[in-house]
């Protein structure tokens, strides 16, 4: 596979249209990965609710999302993560990261795991971006790769999408009839998806946090330099993860303003050490989070009214059982 720039001039718009392109392709990359997550949370959620004779209303909201708003919301996000630089998508992902590993400590005293994986899908597309930025850099064939990745990713996003569609419609109707071996198999192991999507979370954002501090630090010439960026970067980071967990928001805006916490903490901090192009990164990013979570609201909702039960590995997860007219037991 021969790259497409090889065998054309060297001019400076040629070059700046590749880095460009580059970018679509990675932020687009990083979209579909936050789609997958967005479409199996929702499978998981509406069977949760359908199990639930108390929680129909949450069912019907999450089947009455509208289908068009999906192709937009992958849209959107491309752009922005297009849009936002590989400097402050590394910091996103290491703020995350470090919250992340605080929420996960503080599961024992009865935190939800389920809408720390919604508050995670800007992360997860700077984090999906970077690993990307980072891997590829100065391959010979980088864009054919992104190519490539794009096409993998989009097939992944668009069958569990179809997924997502099909047990909004007739799951209810298969898993009573139990003909549909899909609706089966999630009858039977649906309550494995929480544990899927934090599997593949931890790699990714394990990858995604080696090539954030790679990308960050080639940025310094000078071990001091690297030092008067870190110092208060980590200063400012856990005293952000101190006040959220000490001073816990609740109710329906409790997402949206740890982001105005987080952005801004960020954003005060870039003022200072950054740059003027991070700062306006930072504002993107803003619009991102809050573009993410105005299209999961009705699945933080639904997450909001789960009651914690340690069970599945120490993982915050509500029992997992079948349709009350399905005549299989219940799954536990």
């Amino acid at each position: 596979m021969f790259s497409l720039c090889s065998w054309l001039p060297a001019l400076p718009g040629l070059a700046w249209g590749w880095a460009l392109l580059d970018a679509l392709l990675r932020g687009l990359v990083g979209a579909c990965a936050v789609s997958v997550l967005c479409s199996l949370l929702k499978v998981y959620l509406y069977i949760q609710c359908l199990n639930d004779p108390a929680r129909q209303a949450e069912k019907e909201a999450i089947r009455a999302q509208r289908r068009v708003l999906e192709p937009l919301h992958v849209v959107v996000l491309t752009g922005v993560l297009a849009l936002v630089g590989s400097r402050v998508a590394a910091l996103v992902v290491l703020e995350f990261s470090l919250r992340a590993v605080s929420t996960v400590l503080s599961l024992r005293k009865g935190a939800q795991s389920s809408q720390l994986y919604l508050l995670c899908q800007y992360s997860l597309g700077c984090g999906v971006s970077c690993a990307l930025s980072f891997l590829l850099e100065e391959a010979p064939h980088g864009t054919s790769n992104l190519a490539l990745a794009v096409g993998l990713a989009g097939l992944l996003a668009s069958y569990t999408r179809h997924l997502a569609r099909h047990v909004c419609t007739l799951y209810e109707l298969h898993s009573q009839a139990q003909y549909c071996g899909i609706c089966i198999l999630l009858l039977a192991n649906g309550h494995n998806i929480p544990r899927l999507l934090r599997n593949a979370l931890a790699i990714t954002f394990a990858v995604a946090d080696l090539a954030a501090v790679a990308l960050i630090n080639r940025d310094f010439l000078s071990s001091a330099e690297a030092i008067r960026f870190w110092t208060p970067l980590t200063i400012c980071y856990t005293l952000l993860v101190i006040h959220m967990q000490e001073e816990p928001s609740t109710g329906a805006r409790a997402p949206h303003q740890t982001v105005l916490v987080r952005m801004g903490g960020l954003f005060v901090l870039l003022l200072t050490v950054g740059r003027w192009s991070d700062v306006l990164h930072v504002l993107f990013s803003l619009l991102g989070e809050l573009w993410c979570l105005l299209r999961a609201g009705v699945m933080l909702e639904a997450c909001r009214q789960q009651v914690p039960e340690h069970r599945h590995q120490g993982l915050v997860e509500p029992g997992w059982v079948s349709h009350p007219s399905s005549p299989i037991k219940e799954n536990n």
